[in-house]
């Protein structure tokens, strides 16, 4: 195992990889290999389009000369440490998609030299990493696990879009394929991890909670959910029943809504189909899954239901959805579940305007084919959908995109409650 001068490469420069690429660059010589030649380039010239590390900052570890953002293999060869942050997305069938990350570790498997240790960051199922990632790299690399080289992981916890508890702040679990290689692992993030370090038993365990971190606040959202069902048909405001169950000190706050993006929307399939393969059908998992995967399709029936109570034509009709992405102040929309809402809207026959101040129009066009306006339209609408709590949206004066006959539904319960007709 290497002990000399450490030098890092991070395979990945997106939410999770550039964050902790920078962070390191602050004490070890840090290469970030990323296969998108264009991010690459703006990278290197300071510029992220995640927003998850500031332009001054990633300008700032340029310059020093220990950040180098590079497209070519061969700049990273001489690394001694490998951390592989790639997307852990699932198929059409909610299956886990392994393939980022077996090509990840292919890269790895090109590059890495004996002694030298790959830290894995991906979110996947126990057992994963040391089961699909590291026979790849023996494939590739022709060296032997444990022997030659060895792995360690340490799953990511970004908060994309929270410039409060940025990478730094947040306590990280690691782990090693050794307890030697652990406690390597351990030191090498406690180095730059200002909160700190859990060093787990094993990378099984580590990898375990990860995958029940996300799956927990599903869970938790998804009950929300289905109490703001329950009590939408009794006519009683659940953010009124939620305030007032706050009271109690062991309460827990969580609010009902959209569950999207790359975490929350997606880990909990990775628990589950492990579980399966095991033997086990995960009820629970699966139906906080189920739940919350509808709730896009909620919304619009429930904007429908309000605009036929107000005797509004819904066929022709037009209706304003108020941001895309994921989650507020974020320009991330993968998996987003506000898509949702617009096809089933569309199966309505009416015209749906989206506006988002911080989504890219041509990344929902590729991802979605949806065209998307970052402004909102100079005209007035049926019903207007606040379905992301940008802080644009909170002083805005949202009657004047309403038609004199019209509805509001308020998804994130941001609008003041005379100014709206339904929420979740």
């Amino acid at each position: 195992m290497y002990m000399g001068k450490i030098k890092i490469g991070v395979i990945g420069l997106g939410y999770v990889g550039l964050p902790i690429a920078r962070l390191f660059s602050t004490k070890y010589k840090t290469i970030g290999y990323d296969i998108n030649e264009k991010r690459v380039v703006k990278l290197n010239q300071g510029i992220d389009d995640t927003l998850e590390v500031g332009n001054a900052l990633l300008k700032e570890a340029v310059e020093s000369g220990n950040f180098i953002c590079s497209s070519n293999l061969n700049d990273i060869k001489d690394c001694n440490y490998y951390i592989v942050t790639a997307p852990t997305p699932v198929d059409e069938n909610n299956n886990p998609d392994f393939m980022p990350l077996l090509k990840a570790s292919e890269t790895v498997g090109k590059v890495i030299s004996n002694g030298d240790i790959v830290i894995y960051e991906s979110t996947v199922y126990p057992g994963a990493t040391e089961e699909e990632c590291i026979p790849v790299i023996e494939k590739k690399s022709g060296l032997r696990y444990n022997i030659d080289f060895f792995a360690g992981y340490s799953p990511e916890r970004i908060n994309p879009g929270d410039k409060e508890h940025t990478i730094e702040k947040i306590k990280k679990v690691t782990s090693g394929s050794t307890p030697e290689i652990g406690k390597l692992v351990d030191a090498l993030y406690a180095s730059v991890i200002t909160a700190g370090t859990h060093l787990a038993p094993n990378i099984k365990v580590a990898e375990a909670a990860k995958v029940i971190e996300n799956s927990q606040r599903d869970i938790n959202i998804a009950f929300v959910n289905e109490l703001s069902k329950i009590f939408n048909k009794m006519n009683i405001d659940t953010y009124d029943v939620l305030a007032a169950a706050g009271t109690k000190w062991n309460f827990l706050n969580f609010k009902p809504g959209l569950v999207g993006g790359h975490c929350i929307g997606v880990d909990p399939y990775y628990l589950a189909q492990r579980a399966q393969r095991f033997g086990y059908h995960p009820e629970i998992i699966l139906a906080g899954r189920k739940l919350n995967d509808g709730m896009g399709e909620h919304v619009a029936s429930q904007v429908i239901k309000l605009m036929l109570k107000k005797n509004i034509p819904v066929i022709n009709s037009g209706i304003l959805i108020l941001g895309i992405t994921f989650k507020e102040n974020c320009p991330d929309v993968r998996n987003t579940k506000v898509v949702d809402i617009v096809k089933t809207l569309h199966e309505y026959n009416v015209n749906v305007d989206v506006c988002d101040p911080w989504a890219n129009p041509e990344e929902v066009k590729e991802e979605y084919d949806l065209e998307i306006n970052t402004c909102i339209p100079d005209k007035k609408y049926d019903a207007v959908i606040l379905a992301v709590a940008h802080n644009e949206y909170k002083e805005l004066d949202i009657r004047q995109f309403r038609k004199e006959k019209s509805i509001v539904y308020d998804v994130k319960g941001l609008l003041d409650r005379e100014l709206v007709d339904g929420r979740l």
